[in-house]
């Protein structure tokens, strides 16, 4: 099986783990799926983590109010009373007036946040570097670990309007967000090898050749930016290393700079004529007078 390094821009994002037989268009599928699954699940753990700390989200038109302007417009947030965390919950007001301030306690926190943890490690970038390839699955567990803990803390569930229920019940809308320039359409989509845009219609092997066993560098970018960007020619690790070898030559430079001292050639041992002058008997003469 060949593993793919997907990139975006310069930072990988997921390992993919494939074969040079399967069509251009299926991995481009996959690799798209991936990708808005690794941003869904990072967009539910963010706000998560918000319910953990201010509890579940307002009604869409009582969110940005003061109180005064709620008691003004004589608005009510009834799902508080319905969707009450298990064991109870202790006031934390949100100052950004986008959730109901009923924190849950600290037993069902550490849950949420464990969670959060856990599902944010699956989909790490980290595993590039444990060599750990991604696959749908890896979302899905994602996703069924992150609606357990909900289920858990909210057995009565999130309202309607909570942005995590959308994003579970696939629900969400990104529209007019930095989130959705960042989500990819398939259609909208290019996968690009060694410079070249990798074409639908052909197979993996007519750009990486037969070879199973290989591990290559695919980006993946929307159509009409044209070709990314080439990779460099030293990898991070390798420009710190040279870096570092190179402040380390410039300090050594600056000390054998500072101890250019030719002082010692007044010392007895740097005297070319002290041996001639010892056995012509001129040795420690001195010239001061009796």
């Amino acid at each position: 099986m060949v593993v793919l390094n997907i990139k975006r821009g310069n930072e990988s994002q997921f390992l993919l783990e494939t074969t040079v037989q399967a069509p251009v268009e299926e991995v481009l599928n996959r690799t798209v799926m991936i990708h808005n699954g690794r941003l869904k699940v990072y967009r539910i753990c963010t706000e998560m983590e918000l319910l953990a700390e201010h509890g579940p989200s307002l009604p869409p038109e009582m969110q940005g109010l003061t109180e005064d302007q709620i008691k003004d417009l004589q608005l009510e947030d009834n799902w508080a009373k319905i969707c009450i965390a298990s064991g109870g919950v202790k006031e934390n007001k949100d100052v950004c007036g986008r959730r109901n301030g009923c924190q849950p306690l600290e037993k069902m926190q550490e849950v949420l946040l464990k969670t959060v943890a856990e599902a944010k490690a699956i989909v790490s970038k980290e595993q590039v570097k444990s060599s750990v390839c991604l696959t749908e699955q890896h979302i899905c567990d994602a996703l069924d670990i992150l609606r357990g803990a909900i289920m858990i803390v909210y057995p009565m569930n999130l309202p309607p309007h909570d942005p995590i229920r959308k994003e579970l019940e696939n629900r969400e809308v990104l529209s007019g967000t930095q989130d959705e320039k960042l989500v990819l359409e398939a259609s909208m989509t290019q996968l690009w090898f060694a410079g070249k845009e990798m074409q639908c219609g052909k197979k993996l092997l007519d750009y990486l050749g037969k070879n199973e066993k290989s591990k290559v560098i695919m980006k993946i970018q929307k159509r009409g930016q044209g070709p990314p960007g080439r990779e460099p020619m030293l990898t991070e690790e390798q420009q710190k290393a040279l870096m570092a070898a190179e402040f380390k030559r410039r300090e050594e430079l600056k000390r054998l700079d500072n101890d250019d001292d030719d002082s010692y050639l007044n010392s007895a041992w740097a005297d070319n004529h002290q041996l001639h002058r010892r056995f012509q008997g001129l040795d420690n003469i001195s010239w001061k007078p009796h």
